[in-house]
């Protein structure tokens, strides 16, 4: 069935005009998948992931496994039954004790943090607590329907600041549109800018340091040679980077990544660590 299934996607796909991301992570993850605004999600989601080999694993009510031929279905595509009674943290559990004995595989567990197709202000945070207890990266899945791509763009590695990481894998989610993006958070901002392959360099320089790092910092890191003024400010002016102290400071000017910056810097490299 699978190479049945892959048949058809790989036909869809091309008639279509969607594509996968260009590569899937290897080893296992806690993936999240977001916006989610619609059943269409899913649908590309699992097509990405069987066009790549991938197998997912998601949590459902567990009464939907019980369907007769429909439960089946459900649980052979990776449907993990979770009884909802549990409570919040009683399914974390569940899956973290999941996640825990397969962490050794190729496993993608996937979690919606907006948690409903509708509008909300939050997002739940249950896959960063998965993550972080069983030392494993968070896979960030996209369906988005501007560009009409799906699959994973970034494996990110947890800094151990809980509301950092979230709020730079969110502000990576801005760039993304889904089916109604009207109904999606956080709301969609617009595509990243566009970025020569040196300024991509340098955020990713930039990056490394941990807080912030003045121009000779910057040029070292990015071994780009002597780094124009110019290039910079440009990066603030589109708000990638931002000064940390005042022009008129007699000392050297220092730079950071801005949360925006962080979240286009994911969209730009499958896999980020600090040395």
């Amino acid at each position: 069935m699978k190479y049945i299934l892959k048949f058809i996607f790989r036909l869809w796909f091309k008639l279509s005009g969607w594509k996968t991301t260009p590569s899937a992570p290897n080893g296992a993850g806690i993936t999240i998948a977001a916006p989610h605004t619609s059943n269409w999600d899913f649908i590309y989601a699992l097509a990405a992931a069987i066009l790549c080999d991938v197998k997912i694993y998601f949590s459902i009510k567990d009464s939907w496994c019980k369907v007769p031929v429909v439960g089946s279905i459900i649980m052979w595509l990776g449907a993990i039954p979770i009884n909802r009674s549990a409570g919040g943290q009683g399914q974390v559990a569940l899956i973290k004790e999941f996640v825990e004995r397969h962490k050794d595989q190729r496993v993608f567990f996937l979690f919606t943090p907006e948690g409903t197709r509708g509008p909300v202000s939050k997002w739940k945070t249950g896959f960063y607590h998965v993550a972080q207890d069983c030392g494993l990266p968070i896979f960030l899945a996209k369906v988005d329907f501007i560009n009409k791509e799906s699959g994973v763009f970034h494996s990110y590695e947890l800094t151990g600041d809980k509301e950092t990481d979230v709020r730079a894998i969110q502000e990576s989610y801005k760039r993304i549109c889904g089916k109604f993006p009207k109904d999606q958070y956080p709301h969609y901002t617009g595509p990243i800018p566009s970025l020569s392959d040196a300024e991509a360099v340098v955020m990713r320089a930039l990056y490394s340091f941990k807080g912030v790092a003045t121009k000779m910092d910057i040029s070292a890191k990015a071994k780009l040679g002597e780094l124009s003024t110019t290039m910079l400010d440009f990066l603030i002016e589109k708000g990638i980077l931002e000064q940390t102290n005042a022009p008129e400071d007699k000392h050297e000017p220092t730079y950071r990544l801005t949360f925006a910056g962080r979240g286009c810097l994911l969209h730009l490299y499958p896999t980020l660590a600090r040395s």
